[in-house]
């Protein structure tokens, strides 16, 4: 699930899922790193504004995408603004290079226990930056760790749900017009159906048989 608070609640509200595990979504966590850099890079923008040389501040808005994207979908152009922008350093920099860590650490080729060591870690770092979105975002990791870890050792995530939530509100777009919500659920059973989600004890035992 997403780490905000309100699914956690709802999960352990009587009469829901008060037994399970809860999991925390790898793709959530490092899509925080990716709002906390936004964060800093919308302060350091906003910041060059105020100068005199208001051409510093255009061109430093252009770098956005080169922040954000990660670095093997890059342009050439936009792989020399990063470098630009590493010699320049400063806490935009710093910001981005945590982001990239934590995205490492879920790259999927390592352990839990190498994980958890990774996120410590992270979280160390961070909480010394001193950028507060990043400290931020240590504190968030480190109230989630329990439920990071689980959705590590399980083995899932949300990303096949995220995809057919996309997929849904496309369809629903194309249905706009439809007299009644069964006929748009028709619309979307016919398009995406059957709709199976195996969880992964399911799929050892269909690995066994």
């Amino acid at each position: 699930m997403d780490m905000g608070a309100a699914f956690e609640k709802s999960a352990r509200k009587e009469g829901h899922a008060t037994k399970a595990v809860i999991c925390f979504d790898p793709f959530h966590v490092v899509q925080a790193g990716t709002q906390a850099l936004e964060k800093v890079r919308r302060q350091v923008w906003q910041d060059l504004r105020k100068l005199p040389d208001q051409d510093t501040a255009r061109r430093f808005k252009g770098a956005r995408w080169c922040l954000l994207k990660n670095p093997g979908d890059l342009t050439d152009d936009q792989a020399i603004t990063l470098r630009k922008l590493k010699r320049r350093g400063g806490d935009l920099w710093r910001a981005y290079a945590l982001k990239e860590a934590l995205r490492a650490i879920f790259a999927g080729d390592l352990t839990e226990d190498e994980v958890a060591t990774m996120l410590d870690r992270f979280c160390s770092k961070a909480q010394r930056s001193g950028m507060k979105p990043f400290v931020t975002l240590a504190k968030t990791i480190r109230k989630r760790r329990e439920g990071i870890l689980a959705a590590v050792r399980l083995g899932v995530n949300n990303a096949r749900r995220e995809g057919l939530n996309r997929r849904v509100r496309l369809i629903i777009n194309r249905a706009y017009g439809l007299h009644s919500a069964n006929a748009a659920l028709a619309l979307i059973m016919v398009t995406l159906g059957p709709i199976k989600h195996v969880l992964p004890h399911e799929r050892v035992l269909v690995s066994d048989a």
